[in-house]
């Protein structure tokens, strides 16, 4: 899964379903701050909470609206294989970097995962 380069961006990973799939996790990965410290697109993140609620704009089609239903911190390398899920209920994956931060072993040591449920309106 490659992260966009701009903090400013967020990306989907491509090989899952799109946001708005009837099916399967939805993943879309962002950087939580720049090198400079400027904060990224998925800062966000940090102060979502359950119940709350999140829209993705598509390029193509209305914007699909989902409400928040955990969020967990994982080790890096430990990110759970349901979160790149193709099948069963649809949900939105949200991935961004979480502290620790220790540039001598590479900058975040773990990731944020924001997962939320579409709500049909």
């Amino acid at each position: 899964m490659t992260v966009p380069d701009d903090p400013s961006v967020a990306g989907w990973y491509r090989y899952g379903p799109a946001p708005g799939s009837p099916e399967g996790s939805a993943v879309l990965v962002g950087h939580v701050d720049s090198e400079t410290g400027a904060l990224g697109e998925f800062a966000a993140l940090y102060e979502v909470r359950p119940g709350d609620r999140v829209e993705v704009g598509r390029a193509q089609g209305a914007p699909v609206v989902h409400r928040v239903v955990s969020r967990t911190t994982v080790p890096k390398d430990e990110l759970p294989p349901s979160v790149f899920r193709r099948t069963g209920d649809p949900v939105l994956t949200l991935i961004t970097c979480a502290p620790p931060f220790e540039p001598e072993r590479g900058g975040y040591l773990a990731n944020l995962v924001v997962t939320a449920e579409p709500i049909r309106e």
